[in-house]
């Protein structure tokens, strides 16, 4: 791409706090954002081919919503901590296996989209995330939902199209969690915790695609409980 269009779009982006650049092939995040600092408020670099996000992200304290989807990140660096007033977290279709311990600073965060990568195992440090609603990790090769899961304030956790063979019943100490997604994973019946029927505040729970029948969870402990759930939101939202 070259300067005098990355330089038309760092010009509209200074009025806007808008900067967006995607399908460009551009192998690097853009050092000339720097300039932008103090009132970007918006980055999509989706569709590129950027390997590594580089430690002047942290600079962007104004930002509220990035978006680096379909890159080719294999990493975070801890500065992605520094941005508190960061709302949206778009990292699909990257190459990520593990989050950075500062990623538990962002307070600011509602939607954090993982969806398409390579972790292996449940990223910890999220539970300090308060207003964390949706959480979406589906697509990738996680194989347990751990004890750990419990500190989390997420609204929506989507796991589809993983590896899930166990799932901790600390799931359903999850104060917020209304909407749990475990669809097309290795689940077994007896893999499934009681407690997210009768114990939970899930009121949608997907499970097409594991080893087992849906309809088998109708003659489980609870099952009732989650239907009054899923019943009553059902008319709210009518």
């Amino acid at each position: 791409m070259g300067n005098s269009a990355l330089k038309a779009h760092l010009e509209t982006s200074q009025k806007t706090g808008v900067f967006q650049l995607t399908g460009k092939g551009l192998p690097e995040f853009p050092e000339d954002l720097q300039s932008l600092s103090s009132n970007l408020r918006t980055v999509d670099l989706s569709n590129n081919k950027i390997e590594v996000l580089p430690p002047f992200i942290g600079i962007f304290l104004s930002l509220k919503s990035l978006t680096l989807n379909c890159n080719k990140l294999t990493c975070l660096p801890e500065e992605i901590g520094k941005l508190k007033k960061l709302e949206t977290l778009h990292l699909n279709g990257n190459q990520l296996q593990r989050l950075p311990a500062s990623m538990g600073q962002l307070k600011a965060l509602r939607t954090l989209g993982l969806s398409g990568n390579r972790f292996r195992e449940f990223p910890g440090n999220l539970g300090t995330l308060r207003h964390l609603d949706l959480l979406d990790l589906s697509k990738n090769h996680i194989q347990a939902v751990p004890e750990e899961v419990a500190s989390l304030q997420v609204i929506e956790l989507n796991l589809n199209q993983n590896q899930i063979s166990a799932v901790s019943p600390e799931v359903s100490k999850c104060q917020r969690l209304k909407v749990l997604r475990l669809e097309e994973n290795c689940l077994e019946l007896s893999s499934l915790p009681p407690s997210i029927l009768t114990e939970s505040q899930v009121s949608l729970l997907a499970l097409e695609g594991n080893l087992f029948e849906v309809k088998k969870i109708w003659d489980m402990e609870g099952y009732d409980k989650y239907m009054e759930r899923f019943t009553a939101t059902k008319k709210k939202f009518a």
